[in-house]
């Protein structure tokens, strides 16, 4: 079986500009890449005749047969060894953890096999997977229905890690990673399944693991993913009433990191604040204070500062609110940066690297 859209013509297939939520773009882009070639295959639980908890996979089913899209058992570390040996022989599996947190049951096979069998056969066994799981935050969900397992998969070598923010952006990422030779953790933020915008789909533009500035500035870098891009980007524009004027990055890609990207802008703008939902203890964004201190240190007016979740397992759905990072929080973020170009004795009296 053979692909019969090679990636070229693939990147620039396009849609007529439309509104669009972004499980929609998502089930486009899963209607696309199986049209395309007839080695990807979409299972895990719920995803044929249901069409999905998000009905990201609605219709795909009856489009394309159960041969091509179909249910799964619920158990996840199957589904994951399933698609391992199908992708040992020549297929490109697209499956779903149902929610974050159910997909730990899975996670000893994707960290000792899925992101090892590449390295361990010296190159001789590649796994074009794609691991789609919906993270986060932001719908209520009860206990073991929103987490943010980012730093888990980041972590861990051999895997990729990309996550969408806008409609547009969820269609390239998937796109790319279905045709992507390595396998990827493709993180869905759950609470902008139902953000619209009007866009024409094409899987042109940034590769997958390039960082996109979303907003230009001169005052300081705001650096976020996912779910959470939307929040900086009120932020920003709620910063310009105080006088700041912000620039926003959007990582899409968690693993492997765009440095060039965040060093650039910076080198640029002196300050820095990195914005994700998960803990802040040990979680993503300490990685990207660790790197751009490193490489900017002599280009610093001021300490990165990190606003995040707090140390806790995720709160109840009454109590998410007070969780997730708030424009509010950002904007206070900001304010503790703003001194004077010359850095001084004020960098002891922050109290912590975290707002």
């Amino acid at each position: 079986m053979t692909s019969t859209l090679t990636g070229a013509e693939s990147s620039r297939a396009t849609r007529t500009p439309a509104p669009i939520t972004m499980a929609a773009a998502l089930n486009a882009a899963l209607a696309d890449a199986l049209a395309a070639d007839e080695r990807v295959l979409v299972f895990g639980e719920d995803v044929g005749t249901l069409g999905g908890v998000f009905r990201v996979t609605d219709g795909l089913a009856d489009r394309f047969g159960d041969a091509r899209v179909f249910d799964t058992p619920l158990a996840e570390a199957g589904i994951m060894g399933t698609a391992i040996g199908m992708a040992m022989n020549g297929m490109r599996p697209v499956v779903e953890m149902q929610f974050d947190a159910f997909a730990y049951p899975a996670f000893e096979q994707i960290a000792s096999h899925l992101a090892k069998l590449h390295n361990r056969t010296r190159g001789a066994v590649s796994l074009p997977i794609v691991v789609r799981i919906p993270y986060g935050g932001g719908i209520g969900g009860v206990e073991h229905h929103c987490d943010s397992s980012e730093a888990y998969y980041a972590h861990t070598p051999g895997l990729r890690v990309v996550t969408p923010a806008t409609p547009a952006d969820a269609y390239r990422l998937l796109r790319q990673a279905i045709e992507c030779p390595d396998p990827v953790i493709f993180l869905e933020p759950k609470r902008r399944y139902w953000s619209k915008e009007t866009v024409e789909l094409t899987s042109a533009g940034p590769a997958i693991d390039q960082a996109a500035v979303v907003r230009p500035g001169t005052d300081v870098t705001l650096i976020s993913y996912g779910g959470t891009v939307a929040t900086v980007l009120d932020a920003a524009a709620a910063a310009t009433d105080e006088g700041w004027d912000a620039e926003v990055i959007d990582l899409r890609s968690l693993s492997p990191v765009d440095d060039r990207t965040l060093t650039d802008s910076v080198r640029r703008t002196g300050r820095a604040v990195v914005v994700h939902e998960a803990a802040g203890f040990c979680g993503y964004g300490a990685e990207i204070a660790a790197r751009l201190t490193e490489r900017c240190f002599h280009h610093l007016h001021a300490p990165i500062l990190r606003v995040t979740g707090f140390d806790i397992p995720y709160p109840a759905p009454m109590l998410e609110s007070h969780h997730l990072p708030s424009v509010d929080r950002i904007l206070d973020a900001i304010a503790r940066l703003q001194w004077d170009d010359e850095p001084d004795q004020r960098w002891l009296g922050l109290g912590g690297d975290r707002a």
